[in-house]
């Protein structure tokens, strides 16, 4: 990877404590609302920087402030989150995990460190005007941290004209920054579906109603939601993840339940999904005489960026790296909680490549590890966003 000017060198002393700070945080991973241990670490560290530092945000969220020394009243928000995954960790590296199935399975130690690394450069080096607002979120993995810290006050006690954010991308080329004008990531709905018949004994089937025979020809007509209901020029995912039910090799059971989630990147087509498992699940179930409840739950929206805001993101990647900055790549069916920020604020979410991912170790996978060597060119990249937007 050829290395233009970053203001933060790899190699340099700040790279180092920054490689120091992300394995430490990957050796003590800490799930959703229960990063005591990194957020204290993350306000220690910021303290020590000079910056002014607030705890418990949504119980376990940071936020830290810093002051250009030039003039100007503008604020930036950039978000970092702090959770780990429920995953155990295979690799065997001094670095591992050190919590028996809990694991820093999506780089999220990497991206803390990075906006700590950032927060450490711009306060040794403030030429900038208005004020710096660093988001240490929690609880992104499911569970809405950044919901919780909107509804705590966020954006109330920290009014950021704009708000960013940067996750690391497994198959992406190291040092490669992808950037999209508009929806990003999809939203994430969870739906619960149970299925009640009438239970009885294997050998007379005609005595009851079956409620697994209800749940395959169900499994199957969910399929036909996005292939026979959405325009094809839209994107949409049904997925039935679970199903349970039944205790004996000889009787049909009372009850089915299924559950699974839905992704979009409308409202629309969210609408459209829900309308249709609803629709199904009373209609099939009736025609084979069982009854049919379905919960739906709207977890995470889509996570759309500003297109005027996605372009400084661009032209400040652009400069930073001599690889390609990729425009509008696919989006991911995967959800972020970030979307809720983006829905307070304008702003952007980028992703920045973390090398090969070859043999599945992506997101999500026992095997991932977060790239040191692109440390300081996502630490650069805040620095630079913050030096371009931030000019007085």
């Amino acid at each position: 990877m050829t290395v233009p000017a970053w203001p933060i060198r790899p190699d340099s002393p700040l790279h180092q404590h920054m490689r120091h700070w992300r394995r430490d945080f990957h050796a003590h991973p800490e799930t959703a609302f229960e990063e005591f241990r990194t957020a204290e670490r993350v306000a220690l560290l910021l303290e020590s920087f000079g910056l002014e530092v607030h705890t418990g945000l949504a119980q376990t969220g940071v936020v830290a402030t810093l002051q250009g020394n030039r003039p100007g009243h503008g604020m930036l928000g950039l978000r970092a989150d702090m959770d780990a995954l429920n995953l155990q960790e295979l690799n065997t590296f001094a670095h591992c995990s050190k919590h028996v199935g809990k694991m820093h399975g999506c780089g999220h130690d990497g991206h803390t460190t990075m906006l700590l690394g950032a927060a450490k450069h711009l306060a040794d080096h403030p030429d900038f005007a208005g004020t710096v607002v660093f988001i240490f979120q929690p609880a992104e993995e499911g569970h809405a941290g950044a919901r919780a810290m909107i509804e705590a006050g966020l954006f109330e006690r920290f009014p950021v004209d704009a708000v960013y954010g940067m996750h690391n991308w497994p198959g992406l080329e190291a040092g490669t920054f992808a950037v999209h004008d508009g929806p990003v990531m999809a939203s994430m709905d969870k739906f619960y579906i149970t299925i009640t018949g009438h239970g009885g004994h294997a050998a007379m089937p005609h005595l009851g109603t079956d409620p697994v025979l209800v749940a395959g020809h169900l499994i199957t007509a969910l399929q036909s939601i996005v292939s026979r209901n959405l325009d094809p020029q839209q994107s949409g995912v049904v997925s039935v993840t679970t199903m349970h039910g039944g205790d004996a090799h000889n009787v049909i059971p009372e009850t089915i339940k299924l559950s699974g989630t839905c992704r979009s990147f409308s409202p629309q087509v969210q609408d459209l999904l829900e309308q249709q498992i609803n629709r199904q699940v009373e209609h099939i179930c009736a025609a084979f005489g069982a009854r049919g409840e379905l919960r739906y739950e709207r977890h995470y929206p889509a996570t759309i960026n500003t297109a005027a805001h996605a372009d400084i993101c661009a032209d400040v990647a652009g400069a930073l790296s001599h690889q390609s900055v990729l425009r509008n790549e696919t989006p991911s069916m995967g959800a972020e909680d970030f979307a809720f920020m983006l829905q307070a604020r304008p702003g952007a979410y980028i992703w920045l490549g973390n090398g090969s991912a070859e043999g599945g170790r992506g997101l999500h996978n026992p095997y991932y590890d977060f790239n040191d060597s692109i440390l300081p060119l996502g630490a650069s990249y805040w620095v630079q966003l913050v030096y371009s937007q931030l000019q007085g």
